[in-house]
């Protein structure tokens, strides 16, 4: 059957005669312009980073545009210590964990590990809702929201996130996120979400929730004034190098070295003729 003709016109768009970016500059080279003789992050000279600046630094100073105090830094830097291993229990880190074992390409290992990581349980999508969630209640009550918030008709068993960043983890309270939330918010350069997040972690105790790792994360990067929607990307950086080193450690080793049905859990069916 013809298919009907269709007029194609112009766009009538103007784009960019050329690549910007206020992030980087990069001086070319007297001898050949395509390389750089000299990069610039944000104005700095990178190899004056390099010399006299830590990774933290040239961290904030990427996504914020300038440098961080020294508190600030202090703060970014225990968090990146903090998460930087999702642990094998984290669906990213197991996705690692059996593509590795699975002998795939270990290149590949880190990009899946951080798909699984990229979504809204436990992943960066949460973290940016959290975001959005502590920068919409900080001027209200948490006992207030959390209040608002409860839900009667809450499962009895497994997740569930009464907010994002904060619920239960395999129906109760995750202590590792409370634990780095309470060293977090005792430093001197803790900040008004972190402050909030404690006292709406408090306030659901007794319903057996309180902070989950996005939680904590979100509330620091949004003290350190990120933008929600780097918190999903950050939250990628962030975990990383133990999804990396999970998926590493089995790369080597042979598909037995991951649990698996064991033979009284299978079920084979046969075709019976009619």
């Amino acid at each position: 059957m013809p298919q009907a003709k269709t007029d194609v016109t112009k766009r009538n768009i103007d784009f960019a005669t050329r690549t910007a970016t206020k992030i980087w500059k990069e001086e070319p080279s007297a001898h050949n312009p395509y390389l750089a003789e000299e990069c610039l992050c944000h104005g700095y000279s990178l190899i004056e980073l390099m010399e006299g600046r830590s990774f933290v630094d040239t961290l904030f100073l990427l996504f914020q545009g300038e440098l961080p105090s020294p508190d600030h830094a202090r703060l970014l830097e225990m968090t990146l210590v903090a998460f930087c291993n999702p642990g094998p229990r984290h669906p990213a880190t197991r996705a690692a964990m059996n593509a590795g074992v699975g002998k795939t390409s270990p290149a590949h290992l880190l990009p899946i590990g951080l798909n699984v990581l990229s979504g809204s349980h436990l992943g960066g999508q949460e973290v940016e809702e959290a975001i959005r969630f502590l920068r919409k209640h900080a001027g209200d009550l948490p006992n207030e929201i959390a209040l608002a918030l409860l839900a009667p008709n809450r499962p009895e068993n497994g997740d569930f996130h009464l907010a994002p960043g904060f619920g239960s983890r395999f129906g109760g309270i995750d202590p590792m996120p409370k634990k780095v939330a309470d060293i977090l918010t005792a430093h001197h350069s803790s900040g008004a979400a972190l402050q909030w997040g404690k006292a709406f972690a408090e306030t659901i105790r007794p319903d057996n929730m309180g902070w989950l790792s996005t939680g904590v994360v979100a509330a620091v990067l949004c003290d350190l004034g990120f933008h929600p929607q780097a918190g999903a990307g950050m939250f990628q950086l962030i975990c990383a190098p133990g999804i990396l080193a999970h998926g590493l450690e089995l790369a080597n080793k042979p598909i037995s070295a991951m649990p698996f049905l064991d033979e009284e859990h299978y079920v084979i069916e046969h075709n019976t003729p009619r």
